[in-house]
């Protein structure tokens, strides 16, 4: 295979991969599930479910520590899903110099 059929077949494949993560969703979840955030795989916020219990004046620290360690949790699930995807996507390719893959 020449290295121009190999990096139309990366291109390709960066395509569907693009594709791909526009339509991941993960969600990430804190306090047992009370909190849920999910972000897109483009890292856009795409809704936040906070439990009605969480709603107590007196306790928004709590709530806003909830919020923060569930968009974390989204997010290390949006990273490593990109991670899994890149590697199966530049496997079986050689390395091209200057690709970060």
């Amino acid at each position: 295979m020449s290295s121009l059929q190999q990096a139309q077949k990366l291109l390709a494949k960066m395509g569907e991969f693009q594709e791909t993560l526009n339509n991941k969703e993960a969600t990430g979840e804190s306090g047992a599930g009370l909190v849920k955030i999910a972000l897109n795989g483009k890292y856009e916020l795409k809704h936040i479910r906070i439990d009605p219990s969480l709603l107590v004046p007196s306790d928004v620290e709590i709530l806003e520590d909830l919020i923060l360690a569930a968009f974390k949790d989204a997010l290390q699930k949006i990273n490593d899903f990109i991670a899994s995807e890149s590697s199966k996507m530049s496997s079986g390719l050689p390395k091209i110099p200057g690709m970060p893959f």
